[in-house]
This record gives structure tokens, sequence and C-alpha cells, in this order.
């Protein structure tokens, strides 16, 4: 199977900022994750979270976040990060 990485930015609300959803995101779904910038407020919480696994459980894990709520978009790279 094919692995890949993705970067993406997750985009909480103020309610989804109470659950601890990257624990649960990595509890369920075999990936590898680093959060590269997290910036949370009593409103709202975003974070840039780097995923890698099999490209399938990537596509699960995405739409499990979407499914409870969390805006999910891609980053995207500037020419300096490449």
């Amino acid at each position: 199977m094919a692995r890949e990485k993705q970067r993406l930015w997750l985009t909480f609300s103020e309610e989804l900022c109470q659950r601890p959803i990257i624990w649960e995101l990595g509890r369920s779904f075999e990936l590898i994750f680093n959060i590269r910038s997290a910036q949370v407020t009593q409103e709202t919480g975003i974070v840039a979270i780097e995923l890698e696994g099999e490209r399938e459980v990537l596509k699960q894990a995405i739409q499990w976040l979407e499914k409870e709520g969390v805006t999910v978009e891609p980053v995207e790279l500037s020419t300096i990060e490449g």
C-alpha cells in the first residue's frame, strides 16, 4: 500500500475545542501525526497538522474529522516551504 503525507488545517468550533479530537484521531486510525502549529481561543481552534499513513486510512480519517464537525482544508505550500 502507498504511504503518503498530507498537511492540513483543522478548524474547531467552540464546542469541539473541549473535546480531545486529535487524541481520538490517533486512537482510531493507524496514522503518524505531527502538530505543526496551533492556536486556540475561547471561540475557535486552528491546528496545522501533518498526517502520514496509508492513502485509504488518510481518506477515512479526514472523513471522520469532517463528520465530527471539524473543518478540514489542505495547507498550501509556499515556494519557500517547497
